[in-house]
């Protein structure tokens, strides 16, 4: 299933809006129930109203009630694999602060696996609203 989402979230890519920074991404969530959700960054002139590709993707799922993530994958036009800004990082752990990570170049020869634990131990959650 990996291979599945990258792919997914390379097909994304194609779709992003990027025309200020360049930085094009695509991204594709997996749930428990086995589907498939996928995003692409969209920027915007007035640049605190872009949105990252990992959060497209997420809130589709979301959206659809399909709250149980198990994977991101995240796919960047570079020479190499790119992890979620804090603020993706943040909204994945939302849904599952152990989620798989895959962070992927478009041309497929670059990939890395990690845990969301990994690159963000210690998300603000529903716990810390309670105190």
């Amino acid at each position: 299933m990996p291979d599945d989402l990258v792919e997914k979230a390379r097909e994304a890519l194609k779709n992003a809006y990027a025309p200020y920074s360049r930085f094009r991404v695509g991204a594709a969530v997996l749930t428990k129930s086995g589907r498939i959700y996928a995003g692409a960054n969209v920027e915007n002139a007035s640049y605190g109203l872009t949105i990252c590709a990992e959060r497209v993707a997420v809130f589709k799922a979301v959206s659809e009630g399909d709250r149980d993530i198990e994977a991101v994958a995240v796919v960047v036009d570079g020479e190499e694999p790119v992890a979620p800004c804090g603020a993706c990082r943040q909204v994945i752990a939302e849904f599952n602060p152990e989620a798989t990570i895959i962070m992927a170049t478009a041309d497929g020869k670059k990939r890395v696996v990690v845990s969301l634990k990994e690159l963000f131990p210690s998300p603000f959650t529903k716990k810390d609203l309670a105190r």
